[in-house]
Order: structure tokens, then C-alpha cells, then sequence
């Protein structure tokens, strides 16, 4: 029996269980939910969630946020296709974008580690900063692809044998990865180390600093990829894009057992987050329930989710 209890106590055990009961429940209230077109619809969809969500918790377990990811995905799309346009490149797109998200990464951590900010006020005013220069650039309007790349489409939009969608396999891939580096490697160790206790990490000799810049500048390059795969659906750099995007993702990373204090949560638990929020979504679109009331859901996932980790961590 304490086996059990200690079984079912086990964070990423109940996320599942929770996602079951979930799944079961939409699967029977519509008919059109458990069918495998719109599994896979769903799979590509939030791979764009989860690739930014993965990095967002790489950074919080490290001890410090980034909300300014849904600004960046805005953002980073500009250059993405504008150089697509102009020299017929999608390679050269693809790298000019990420390395704009690892620069702003860098921004964040600089301002952040070596300035001494909270990292919180300083990617809300980098959230501010990259909307506004979205909104500058575009005149609020979007920016189309207009070089038609079947390769550049397909990233997006193409499915493998006609049913997995590539985004849904780029995902898997990149949760994969970061889940072996953070439980595998001594680099994912010391920023569980940094995140839990800063100073111990410091006598144990780890570079704080150094460390914590390398997870804002992996959060800001996962928000980058996030932004390719969106740019490639809706084939354009739209300046809406992203727009409380941020927010998602600390819905589903918080969910997922995250702490918002640091040095505590894994990938895994943040992806079941992810998908527990991306089945909600579907299913009650599926029910033809209104997006206000799914906006109302996730701010009320954020609240608990936040209070019953500052529960677990007064106990403990």
C-alpha cells in the first residue's frame, strides 16, 4: 500500500493520469476528438508550445524567467522572412533568426546576471521593447512569405507519410535531447544545483553567471525555433504572433511541476503540461466553448498550479 500511495505520489504519474481522465472524457463528449486526424493536428499544433516550453524550464530551473518569449516570436519572424524574400535562402533565414533569439538571449542574461535585474523586470521590458519595434516595423501588418518554399512549408505544415507532422517530430526531438542533457549530463545537474541553492553551487565551484547566461540564451533559441515552425503555418511574420504566448507556456510549465523557485521539475512533467493544456484547448473548441472561457481556464491552471507548489515547498 505505501508503494502504491508513493507511486501515485509521484508528480509526473498523477500529470498522466491526469491527462487520461482528460482525453477519455473529450474523447467520449465529441465525436470528432478521438479520431487520428485530429490527434495529429493536435501533436503539430502544440509542438510550438512545448519547443519554447522546454527551454522556458530549462531557464527556470536554473532560478530565473523569461517572459518575453511570445514578444520574441514576433519578433524573430521578421528577419526570418524578410531575408527569405530577398535572397531566396531559407537556410540563411533559419540562421539569421535563431541567432537574433540567442542575441536577445544574451541581452536578457547580461542584464539579468552581470547587471544584477530581476530577471523578471527585465524581460518585461524586453517584451515591451520587441512588440513595439514588431509593431514599428510592420505597420501592424503582416509580413507574407513570398518564396513559396515547398522545404520551408513543409516545416510547418508537411507530415510524414502523410500522417506525423514534421513540427510534431522536431518537438519530440528537441524534448528528447534536453531531457538527456538535464538529467544526464553534469551541465543539467549544476543548474539544478544554481536553481536550488545559488550559494552552495557557488562553494561547490560551479560559474553561476555563466551558467545561468547559457540557459536565457537556450531559452531565447527554443522560442526561436517555436517562431519558425509558426512563421511556416501561417507563411507570414505576423505581428499578433505570439501575443499571450507567454503565458501558455508558464501555464504549462508551472502545471507540469516547474517551481517558479528554481532547482526543482523536470521536462518531462513540463511536456505532460503541455499536452494536458493542448487537449483542453482542442477539446473544449471541440464542444464549441468560447476562447474567453479557455483564457479564464488557463489564468485559473496558473493560480493553482503556482499556489500548490508554494504548498509543496512550505512542507518540505
Amino acid at each position: 500500500m505505501n508503494r502504491l500511495y508513493k507511486y501515485l505520489n509521484n508528480g509526473e504519474v498523477a500529470l498522466g493520469i491526469i491527462f487520461l481522465i482528460i482525453f477519455i472524457f473529450f474523447s467520449f463528449a465529441s465525436e470528432y476528438f478521438f479520431s487520428l486526424r485530429n490527434i495529429m493536428n493536435v501533436s503539430g499544433q502544440l509542438s510550438i508550445i512545448l519547443i519554447a516550453s522546454v527551454g522556458f524550464a530549462v531557464l527556470l530551473i536554473a532560478g530565473e524567467v523569461d517572459i518575453s518569449i511570445g514578444s520574441l516570436l514576433a519578433f524573430v519572424a521578421i528577419p526570418l522572412v524578410q531575408i527569405m524574400n530577398h535572397t531566396e535562402s531559407v537556410m540563411l533565414g533559419i540562421i539569421v533568426c535563431i541567432l537574433f533569439g540567442a542575441i536577445i538571449g544574451l541581452i536578457n542574461g547580461f542584464l539579468s546576471i552581470y547587471l544584477g535585474i530581476s530577471s523578471l523586470i527585465v524581460t518585461l521590458g524586453m517584451l515591451f521593447i520587441l512588440r513595439g519595434a514588431v509593431y514599428l516595423y510592420t505597420g501592424q501588418r503582416p509580413i507574407s512569405d513570398e518564396l513559396y518554399s515547398d522545404f520551408f512549408f513543409n516545416i510547418g505544415n508537411g507530415k510524414l507519410f502523410g500522417t506525423i507532422p514534421y513540427a510534431a517530430l522536431v518537438g519530440i526531438v528537441i524534448l528528447l535531447i534536453f531531457i538527456f542533457i538535464m538529467k544526464n549530463t553534469s551541465y543539467g545537474r549544476k543548474l539544478y544545483a544554481i536553481g536550488g541553492n545559488a550559494e552552495v553551487a557557488r562553494l561547490a565551484g560551479y560559474n553561476i553567471k555563466l551558467l545561468k547566461l547559457s540557459a536565457f540564451v537556450i531559452c531565447s533559441v527554443l522560442s526561436s525555433v517555436s517562431a519558425i515552425l509558426l512563421a511556416s503555418r501561417i507563411g507570414s511574420a505576423n505581428h499578433v504572433a505570439g501575443d499571450l504566448f507567454e503565458f501558455q507556456v508558464v501555464a504549462a510549465v508551472v502545471l507540469g511541476g516547474v517551481s517558479l523557485a528554481g532547482g526543482i521539475g523536470t521536462l518531462t512533467g513540463a511536456a505532460l503540461g503541455v499536452l494536458i493544456l493542448a487537449v483542453i484547448s482542442n477539446g473544449l473548441g471541440m464542444l464549441n466553448v468560447e476562447s474567453q472561457w479557455q483564457m479564464v481556464l488557463n489564468g485559473i491552471i496558473i493560480i493553482l498550479a503556482v499556489g500548490f507548489d508554494e504548498l509543496k515547498r512550505r512542507k518540505n
